[in-house]
């Protein structure tokens, strides 16, 4: 059934169908939410056992009390050993990886990073589209101008990047290499040295590479390169900020968030976070590397996060699928992380949003996967599968495939 075969009359009867079917659908008082990409309960149970483990807290030092800005060796090693870098790269912070990001944002407007100076007052950052709003919302915060950077199924599409740090006012680019908020990507090879080699006009300028989702494979093992190794190869190294947290593989707003950096990075974001606090959670920490005494541990305990997110994308996917076959939307199916992006006819995003709400179904905002809110194609929107349990997503998926009809007919008839 591809509407783009229907006669006029036929569409407005199908519309009228699909109305009577969304009145429905409002009437019975639905309440759900695929907004954000929340883990659920049950994955949250996994991580419960932590909890109950007697701590030997006599390390190498009384991890109890003040000290170890580098946060506590045991889980420095973890996160070494999961991304294959060297401990001494590796700092271990607070709860927030985007906090880490905020902060790495703002030491670099105020003080400038290792090797170059103070972000001025109209400066510029690259932003890879459609992307995680709550990156492009600290840029936007700080006045850095936004440049959209088109995705392609390979990563940013490099020809527009490599063209655009020729430009010195520009000092960085948002990256979730693997599977990328929201379009579930992964880089590939050649994306990822391309952005090891970058030679950019400005001094200053990092890639903020976010490893929120480098271990949370749904289906297979998915492989990708170590860009701060890559880096190192042709001596670029200090070009690259990456970020990493355990908040969705235990639990978020009490896990550990990570900075790895090379010596140069790591030694100049310690000299300001030596000002800002006298050590991290030492005890959570602790709890965590008690937790998972290995990187396989922990590689274990997320294919149990795998399993619980699996139906859930299987049955998001062929929701998806029979939208797709039918001429109404795009998507790129994820082979793993949180989400799914989905791409309506142009001009019907915001619409689809807004008939999902009056059936009860929150979605995340149309636009917000774009810098500044404003996709100027009005076409994708970011689908979050995780927190409903299978009843609930069942539902929100026959309210979304319903609506997305109806802006797509009424497309279609103007």
């Amino acid at each position: 059934m591809n509407y783009a075969n229907f006669t006029k009359d036929e569409l407005i009867s199908e519309l009228n169908a699909l109305k009577l079917k969304a009145a429905v659908y409002a009437a019975k008082g639905i309440a759900l939410d695929l907004s954000r990409g929340k883990p659920c309960a049950e994955q949250l149970e996994l991580s419960m056992p932590m909890l109950d483990k007697k701590l030997d807290y006599m390390r190498s030092a009384d991890y109890r009390n003040y000290g170890i800005l580098e946060g506590i060796p045991e889980v420095r090693r973890l996160m070494a050993d999961l991304l294959s870098v060297r401990v001494e790269n590796v700092l271990a912070l607070g709860n927030s990886s985007l906090n880490l990001m905020y902060d790495a944002v703002a030491r670099a407007v105020t003080f400038g990073v290792a090797g170059g100076q103070p972000w001025e007052k109209g400066s510029k950052f690259l932003c890879p589209v459609p992307g995680y709003d709550r990156h492009f919302k600290i840029t936007e915060t700080f006045g850095i101008e936004m440049i959209n950077v088109p995705m392609t199924k390979d990563g940013p599409d490099m020809d527009v990047v490599e063209e655009l740090i020729k430009d010195e006012s520009v000092k960085g680019i948002w990256c979730v290499p693997k599977f990328s908020n929201p379009d579930g990507i992964v880089y590939s090879d050649e994306t990822v040295r391309r952005m090891a080699n970058l030679r950019p006009a400005s001094k200053s300028f990092r890639i903020f590479w976010d490893n929120a989702y480098f271990i949370h494979e749904i289906y297979d093992s998915v492989p990708m390169l170590n860009i701060l190794e890559e880096a190192e190869k042709v001596g670029n190294e200090d070009i690259v900020y990456m970020f990493a947290s355990t908040s969705k593989m235990t639990f978020p707003g009490s896990g550990i968030a990570f900075f790895i950096a090379s010596e140069n990075n790591i030694n100049f974001t310690k000299k300001y976070l030596a000002v800002q606090t006298i050590g991290p959670d030492k005890m959570s920490q602790l709890m965590h590397a008690e937790f998972f005494p290995t990187a396989d541990a922990l590689k274990a305990h997320m294919a149990k996060h795998a399993e619980i997110l699996r139906p859930k994308f299987d049955m998001l996917c062929d929701s998806l699928e029979a939208l797709h076959a039918d001429g109404v939307v795009d998507y790129v199916k994820p082979r793993g992380g949180y989400f799914a992006s989905v791409f309506l006819k142009k001009g019907t995003a915001k619409r689809t949003v807004e008939l999902c709400k009056k059936c009860g179904v929150t979605l995340t905002p149309a636009g917000a996967t774009y810098p500044y809110g404003i996709d100027p194609d009005d076409s994708n929107i970011r689908m979050a599968p995780s927190f409903a349990d299978m009843a609930e997503l069942k539902m929100a998926l026959e309210v979304f495939d319903c609506c997305a009809r109806i802006s797509h007919v009424e497309s279609l008839l103007k």
